[in-house]
């Protein structure tokens, strides 16, 4: 397929996507990485693509059909595949809506991380149910490394890893041109998501996020689940708790529930749409 593919361009709190209606286009690796590209494609940390769930060609995802009848293919800027993206995912539901797919209010998506529960509401914010976070059980303490400074780090998985860098100030992590180091390798054989955060107030938190197989960005939603759980657990916040979580991009919130459920809260927004140029699409 090589011309008429139509797209959508939209972000939650700056993080940004391209977002694909028509899954009879199935993009490359390259592809993905031509569409990203900010200076000679339509740019942004991913691509969405919308896909019935009975269509899809992972068995784990097939078996969500029966909760969730579109799935959220998400590839990230590199062309590689993610299990979940939560902003993305609030896009995802966003545009479902918009476009008839689904009626405003609660449904279900599926994922590669699982089936997710949304809520649309006619207008204003979008909430994506995250799951439960995780810790490692490995016994060693990874360390972030940035040139000459390093710190202690918690690897949280929900289910995509995270390493939760408690500092005092955004400022030293630097410019985060490079992927941190992470020590020791095996601590996150997959690759990991890097966060440096500080507190702002009671169950307020900021934060920046170099995500694996993108680079610095504007948010990360299971990010800010991530930094969310490993803060109120050093906090000993009472189980049913909300917490602000300031990102470059804007703010979100995180909700977790007496089940210990994290739900993510926060805005989205459609920026462009039009059709793919054919150069983008070459193979």
């Amino acid at each position: 397929m090589t011309a008429g593919v139509a797209f959508r361009k939209g972000h939650g709190t700056g993080n940004d996507f391209v977002l694909l209606p028509d899954a009879a286009f199935d993009p490359s690796p390259e592809q993905v990485r031509r569409l990203t590209d900010r200076r000679h494609g339509i740019g942004g940390d991913g691509v969405l693509r919308v896909v019935r769930t009975v269509d899809a060609t992972e068995p784990e995802v097939q078996a969500q059909a029966d909760r969730a009848t579109w799935f959220m293919d998400y590839r990230n800027a590199d062309g590689s595949l993610a299990q979940m993206c939560g902003n993305g995912a609030r896009l995802f539901a966003r545009h479902l809506v918009d476009s008839g797919l689904e009626a405003a209010g609660d449904f279900v998506i599926a994922t590669r991380g699982g089936a997710r529960a949304v809520r649309v509401p006619e207008s204003g914010d979008v909430e994506v149910e995250m799951g439960k976070a995780a810790f490692s059980r490995s016994d060693v303490v990874p360390q972030v490394r940035v040139g000459d400074q390093t710190w202690p780090t918690v690897a949280v998985f929900l289910p995509n890893p995270h390493a939760v860098t408690f500092v005092d100030d955004l400022a030293e992590a630097g410019p985060l041109i490079d992927a941190p180091q992470v020590e020791p390798p095996e601590a996150f054989p997959d690759g990991v998501n890097v966060e440096f955060v500080v507190t702002k107030g009671p169950m307020y938190v900021a934060m920046r996020v170099h995500e694996r197989g993108v680079g610095e960005t504007q948010s990360c939603g299971t990010g800010a689940a991530a930094v969310m759980f490993a803060a109120a657990i050093r906090d000993a916040a009472p189980t049913e708790v909300t917490y602000a979580v300031d990102v470059p991009g804007g703010r979100v919130w995180v909700r977790r529930d007496r089940d210990s459920v994290l739900t993510l809260i926060g805005p989205v927004e459609f920026v462009a749409e039009g059709t793919i140029a054919e150069t983008l699409l070459a193979d």
